[in-house]
């Protein structure tokens, strides 16, 4: 005597029954599989299948799972394994200024005679002036190949690092912020005339964000706090180096990769808020330099 079959207790996850035909691909329907996911039992094509810890699952299981992990974040609470792309356009945007002066200069050496110094550099005067744009532009601004090539190379090395570790938007916030700090500092300290260009502000910013990543992470700074060591030496020693603009962008720096790896539960929005307030300090230092000047 037979008896009808049961719907069977558990789904089947081995492929079709014994003697039944092959079963279609859920996302291939032309395709025949004797295949199925270990986690849904749906029929899935080689192609749509992956290797799990158990068995294989298809393509969209997979997909579900990775939506269920949070991902691990970096010190300073951004994705890690984030390519470095800022440090290359900065690089690009520096050595392209650099090269529009030259042609406009027609000299390579004596580039600082192109109208775009004129317009573009750092001179106090000017800024208490109303000029104040002076305060970033003069940050892409450089004297000669060797003044450019020093702060790329600079830039190229300690920026990738810098910016893996922060994420793109707040290696661009630090870099800006230490620029700025930079440029205040030349309108608080230097002489109404001094005439400053270059991106070492913003470079020794980044010198300082990564002294004050390494101290976050526990690392000794070795090689770091004796790379910033010359250069402050140099700075101090060679004649026609903005000391203010060194050790602003490097304050600067410091204290606002500071302001993002020390932020409570590395919140974006609290860093924003830190981050602002550093900027509208030095922009009052700013307002405060045109002020006395004028």
């Amino acid at each position: 005597m037979t008896h009808p079959a049961g719907p069977p207790s558990q789904p089947w996850s081995g492929g079709p029954p014994p003697g039944a035909a092959p079963a279609a691909c859920v996302r291939h329907p032309d395709r025949a599989t004797g295949l199925s996911c270990t986690r849904c039992g749906r029929p899935a094509c080689t192609e749509c299948l992956r290797e799990a810890s158990v068995g294989y699952q298809c393509v969209d299981c997979v997909a579900e799972g990775r939506r269920g992990v949070r991902r691990g974040v970096t010190v300073a609470g951004a994705r890690p394994g984030t390519r470095p792309l800022v440090t290359p356009v900065l690089i690009g945007l520096n050595v392209a200024v650099f090269a529009w002066t030259v042609l406009t200069s027609g000299s390579v050496a004596a580039n600082y005679t192109a109208p775009l110094f004129r317009e573009w550099a750092l001179v106090p005067v000017l800024v208490a002036g109303g000029e104040w744009w002076r305060v970033l532009t003069s940050g892409f601004l450089h004297f000669g190949p060797i003044h450019l090539l020093f702060n790329m190379l600079a830039l190229w090395v300690i920026g990738r690092d810098v910016e893996t570790a922060l994420g793109r938007g707040r290696f661009l916030a630090v870099y800006l912020v230490s620029l700025l700090g930079g440029s205040a500092a030349v309108l608080l300290l230097s002489p109404p005339t001094a005439n400053v260009a270059g991106a070492s502000g913003a470079v020794f910013g980044l010198m300082g964000a990564l002294a004050v990543l390494l101290r976050r992470l526990r690392v000794p700074l070795g090689q770091v706090g004796t790379l910033i060591a010359i250069n402050l030496v140099i700075t101090f020693l060679i004649p026609g180096i903005s000391v203010a603009g060194h050790l602003g962008g490097l304050v600067v720096g410091a204290a606002a990769t500071a302001a993002l790896v020390y932020a409570p539960g590395r919140r974006a929005s609290v860093q924003a808020v830190m981050l602002s307030g550093i900027a509208l300090v030095l922009l009052a230092v700013v307002a405060l330099s045109m002020a006395s000047m004028g």
